[in-house]
């Protein structure tokens, strides 16, 4: 399945963030900060990134749905989705 723009804004919105973040927590490490602070940051990029990928799963899940309630055949199967979604967990 494509990653289409109208179904993963909210995951790529949530990406830019955490590359935001990451760049911050690179920057502590750089120049000798606090570790707590570090890995406060730290966790929170790996949290978003998460988020996204549910994001992006959650979406794949309404598309395939979508399409199979106008009659068609879905990209992906079920069984292909709940294995992404496992990846991620």
């Amino acid at each position: 399945m494509k990653l289409q723009p109208d179904m993963t804004s909210e995951a790529l919105t949530r990406l830019k963030r955490a590359r935001g973040q990451l760049n911050a927590v690179i920057e502590m490490m750089e120049n000798g900060e606090d570790c707590r602070s570090a890995l406060t940051q730290l966790a929170a990029v790996s949290k978003a990134i998460d988020r996204a990928g549910f994001k992006i799963i959650a979406s794949g899940m309404r598309h395939c749905g979508t399409t199979r309630d106008r009659g068609e055949e879905p990209e992906m199967t079920e069984e292909e989705l709940e294995k992404l979604f496992l990846a991620l967990a």
